[in-house]
């Protein structure tokens, strides 16, 4: 069974703003975690076992990748509708077999078959998020490891199935899925450069593109996006190739019928000239016009 948070006792008095802002590290309880330091917004901070943990930030560039990334699951999630995400630093509670973590990811997905789904009003997470994406902060060193190590541990024991880490570094980079009952994970990011979600079946993405944050105008006609890259768009596109292919089709159409009718005259003109009808008689014969007779009998 897993263990409870460290016991803890409740400060009934509200810490003052400067208390808040300069927390890392200062030992609270859990009820004293949620009640003052979750929400605070000076500063994000995490709570592991009785210890607050801030939250660092993580530099531009990374966050526009992430934001690249994320952008690209939404358009997913809009043809694939298997699940929720939420951002806004919803924490989560998981209670490991040595201890008791609050985490904040950066992104968390629920999926439609979480036994606990999102909230509309709700702050924070009840449930285990199935993946959790994280921009990696580097600012130091144990900031980084908390997000290459101690994150990766606990989201493993706890039960999330998915983690990624972002960063505007290639090396940085990390995708990695639960295999099975497993409490570690294992990497999703394939030989071929492309990482492919077990999770959300479908879902999928090449690093390259990650890291130049490609537009997605460009990648509709990719066979690693198309399944959910403005399918709406492509089939309009279709639509307009299939309208353009029928009118040339009927283009075609009309122009051999013309030159059927205009061989056909052609025949029938030369044929009664040979039976000695002047043009008079012939466009009268065939009713056309007499020019049009000359016409032929001239090119003959």
């Amino acid at each position: 069974m897993p263990v409870t948070a460290e016991a803890l006792p409740k400060d009934d008095v509200q810490p003052s703003d400067a208390e808040l802002m300069d927390a890392d590290g200062r030992r609270v309880s859990e009820a004293d975690y949620w009640a003052y330091y979750y929400e605070f917004r000076g500063a994000r901070y995490e709570w592991n076992n009785g210890r607050l943990q801030e939250k660092r930030l993580s530099d531009n560039l990374t966050f526009w990748i992430y934001n690249w990334l994320c952008a690209l699951l939404a358009e997913f999630l809009k043809v694939h509708p298997v699940a929720q995400y939420t951002g806004l630093d919803h924490g989560f509670r998981l209670a490991l077999p040595d201890r008791v973590v609050i985490r904040k990811p950066d992104l968390g997905v629920v999926c439609s078959d979480n036994a606990v789904q999102l909230g509309d009003l709700d702050r924070s997470y009840r449930g285990t998020f199935d993946l959790c994406i994280e921009s990696l902060s580097d600012s130091d060193r144990a900031t980084r490891e908390r997000d290459e190590v101690h994150k990766r541990r606990d989201y493993a024991q706890g039960g999330v199935r998915e983690y990624s880490i972002l960063h505007h570094d290639p090396d940085c980079l990390s995708f990695l899925a639960r295999a099975g009952d497993d409490d570690d994970f294992r990497s999703i990011l394939g030989a071929d450069g492309i990482v492919r979600s077990r999770l959300l079946a479908g879902f999928q993405f090449r690093i390259r593109d990650l890291l130049a944050r490609t537009p997605f105008e460009a990648l509709r006609h990719d066979p690693v996006y198309r399944g959910f890259i403005y399918p709406w768009w492509q089939q309009e596109e279709q639509a307009r190739r299939q309208e353009a292919q029928a009118r040339r089709q009927e283009e075609q159409a009309r122009h051999q019928a013309e030159a059927e009718r205009d061989a056909t005259r052609v025949a029938a003109v030369t044929k009664l000239h040979a039976l000695g009808l002047d043009p008079a008689k012939i466009a009268g014969a065939l009713d056309i016009d007499q020019a049009l007779v000359a016409a032929i009998l001239k090119l003959r």
